[in-house]
C-alpha cells in the first residue's frame, strides 16, 4: 500500500515513520502539511512530534492545517489513518477521535520503553497481532494523559474500540489505562506509544511495534 506521512512545522518522528512503513512492506509517501493533496495514497500516518510548537494546545493549531481537511474528508469514506503521540493529539483535536491528550499526571516528561496490551486487533492497523498481545514499545510525551467523560470512556470499552492499555505502570495518568483508541469504524486509530521506534532489533526494545505496519500490507493479501 501507498501510505502517506504527514509533516507539520514541529513534527520530528516524520522520517522514522516513513522508514516503519517501508519496512513493514508499504510504499511510504511524504505529505506536507500545507498542500491538500494526499497524492493518491491508501492510508496516512500522522507522526510524533510538536507541531506547530504545541502553541495553544498539542495539536490544536494543526488541525486547522490544509493537509488535514483532506485527512478528514479520507478517514470519512474509510481511508486507514493512524495518529501516533502528537498524531493522536491532532486526531482527538480533530474530532476523529473521541477525548484528549492532556498533561501527565505527575507533570513530568517520560521517556521509557513501555508494556501495552494490544485489546483491538480488528483495525487495519493492528490486525497483525493476536488479541491480548502484550508489546514492548517506546512512550516518550509529556501530554499524554487520555481523558474523557465517563459516558465516552463507557461507550469506547461497550464497543471495544480501546487499541491498546497500558500494563504494569501506568506511565502518564490516562484513564482507564487507556495507550490508544480507535473510531467506531475502526479505521482511524489513536496511539500515544511509538511503533516507529520498534521495528528493527539494532535500535529500540525490539521489533513489537512492525506489526502496525505490517498490518496494513497483509490487508493488500488478505
Amino acid at each position: 500500500m501507498r501510505v502517506g506521512v504527514v509533516t507539520f512545522p514541529g513534527s520530528l518522528d516524520d522520517g522514522d515513520a516513513r522508514r516503519a512503513v517501508t519496512i513493514g512492506g508499504n510504499e511510504a509517501v511524504a505529505l506536507w502539511h500545507g498542500d491538500d493533496d494526499l497524492k493518491g495514497v491508501d492510508a496516512v500516518v500522522l507522526p510524533g512530534g510538536f507541531s506547530y510548537g504545541d502553541y495553544l494546545r498539542c495539536g490544536a493549531i494543526s488541525r486547522f492545517a490544509p493537509v488535514m481537511t483532506s485527512v478528514v474528508e479520507a478517514a470519512g469514506k474509510g481511508m486507514p489513518v493512524l495518529g501516533i503521540c502528537n498524531g493522536f493529539q491532532i486526531l482527538c483535536e480533530s474530532h476523529l477521535l473521541p477525548g484528549a491528550l492532556i498533561r501527565n499526571d505527575h507533570r513530568k516528561f517520560v521517556c521509557r520503553d513501555q508494556r501495552l496490551r494490544i485489546e483491538r486487533v480488528d483495525t487495519p492497523w493492528t490486525s497483525a497481532y493476536a488479541a491480548g498481545a502484550e508489546v514492548t514499545i517506546v512512550l516518550k510525551n509529556g501530554e499524554g494523559g487520555f481523558v474523557a467523560d465517563e459516558a465516552t470512556l463507557d461507550r469506547l470499552e461497550g464497543e471495544g474500540r480501546v487499541v491498546a492499555r497500558y500494563l504494569d505502570d501506568n506511565p502518564n495518568g490516562s484513564l482507564r489505562d487507556i495507550a490508544g483508541v480507535s473510531n467506531e469504524r475502526g479505521n482511524v486509530v489513536g496511539l500515544m506509544p511509538h511503533p516507529e521506534h520498534a521495528v528493527e532489533d539494532l535500535t529500540g526494545p525490539g521489533t513489537d511495534g512492525l506489526g502496525f505496519f505490517t498490518s496494513l500490507a497483509s490487508q493488500v493479501f488478505a
